[in-house]
């Protein structure tokens, strides 16, 4: 049974389709989005995206499943960054 693709609205207004299960950069890098990272193992937040309101780092996090079928990525804005 083959999955339900995800659309994905990006901070640009570009949309793309995606997998649930997928990694966020290896997906964004497909859209041409840059997502900034550093570690790469989720303890700096360099890489925080907020998806559909929650803040996630997308360097240790997948595309969920969302019921509705869409997502709407922004990206998090640290002061500190």
């Amino acid at each position: 049974m083959k999955k339900k693709l995800i659309e994905i609205e990006w901070p640009n207004g570009n949309c793309t389709l995606a997998e649930p299960g997928i990694d966020w950069l290896l997906i964004a890098e497909k859209a041409g989005v840059e997502i900034p990272t550093g570690c790469l193992s989720g303890s700096c937040g360099a890489c925080e995206i907020e998806v559909n309101g929650k803040i996630v780092r997308a360097c240790i996090t997948k595309i969920p499943f969302e019921k509705s079928g869409k997502i709407k990525v922004d990206f998090s804005s640290d002061p500190y960054w």
